[in-house]
């Protein structure tokens, strides 16, 4: 089993900023790709990007590149998602993901194993 756990959502204005946070444990972290996922309310959750498992690769959705970067820190078993330029569109629960293949992450949400609890982001106009 891997626990993950976010934090870092909140409430900011379009155009700002915000880190979020996703903490790992159980199995070995560097086993796992990672990525992160959202959902609106009233939509479907939406692959945001993703990571390998030793940081060399990274993945994002067209609606998130340029403005979102992901990024992880194996000696902490952490990940990480900063998002700039932050649109009302942005705001969702944002949910952490393990799976061990990293293409499996944006191609085959449905079959990640391990997700987390969310964070909401609220993007005012």
């Amino acid at each position: 089993q891997v626990q993950l756990v976010e934090s870092g959502g909140g409430l900011v204005q379009a155009g700002g900023s915000l880190r979020l946070s996703c903490a790992a444990s159980g199995r070995t972290f560097t086993d796992y790709a990672m990525g992160w996922f959202r959902q609106a309310p009233g939509k479907e959750r939406e692959f945001v990007a993703a990571i390998s498992r030793g940081g060399s690769m990274t993945d994002y959705a067209d609606s998130v590149k340029g403005r979102f970067t992901i990024s992880r820190d194996n000696a902490k078993n952490m990940i990480y998602l900063q998002m700039n330029s932050l649109k009302p569109e942005d705001t969702a629960n944002y949910y952490c993901a393990a799976e061990k293949d990293v293409i499996k992450i944006a191609t085959f949400p449905e079959g990640v194993p391990y997700w987390g609890k969310g964070t909401l982001v609220t993007v005012s106009p």
